[in-house]
């Protein structure tokens, strides 16, 4: 769980710093006057959203499974 944190904290500051680089684009603004850009954000969030629930449920499953093999397999004491 802690390696999804800090996954998402380095995209999140990547993802920042590219911003700050950014130049001003017509086509963002012509976006922003129609009211789609609104949209374009909202479905990059719904995306973004989506694969964070994915991977932390894709995490659960992978510790359960995990845990039963352990529990399953266990060495020898000789």
């Amino acid at each position: 769980m802690k390696r999804i944190i800090s996954l998402i904290a380095f995209f999140t500051a990547f993802l920042t710093q590219q911003a700050a680089f950014a130049q001003d684009a017509e086509m963002a603004d012509g976006m922003r006057a129609n009211g789609k850009i609104y949209v374009v954000v909202a479905i990059i969030l719904i995306v973004l959203v989506g694969l964070i629930i994915y991977l932390f449920l894709t995490d659960r499953k992978l510790t359960r499974i995990e845990r039963q093999l352990q529990d399953t397999v266990k060495p020898k004491r000789v």
